[in-house]
């Protein structure tokens, strides 16, 4: 069979999700990744660059306008300068 004549299925909301079950800051202190204001993100940063899905969590953070929180290694300030510099 031809892979041209396959179906593409839109993603659940389970599959499209399915990255955070093997993100790293699940299986530590959430605490790091949502800091006081003017609090360390130090700790969440690193646990961040060793992350398979560090790219997915950023798309998501990105896609859904997170306010809060270190998503993808980056802080709030940080994505919206991404954002301001990809319009």
């Amino acid at each position: 069979m031809s892979s041209s004549n396959a179906t593409v299925l839109p993603l659940t909301d389970a599959e499209e999700l399915g990255w955070q079950e093997r993100a790293l800051c699940a299986q530590t202190d959430p605490e790091a990744f949502f800091p006081e204001k003017g609090g360390s993100t130090r700790e969440a940063k690193r646990v961040c660059t060793t992350c398979e899905v560090r790219v997915e969590c950023l798309e998501y953070a990105l896609d859904h306008d997170e306010r809060f929180g270190i998503w993808g290694g980056l802080s709030e300030r940080e994505r919206r300068r991404l954002k301001k510099q990809a319009v």
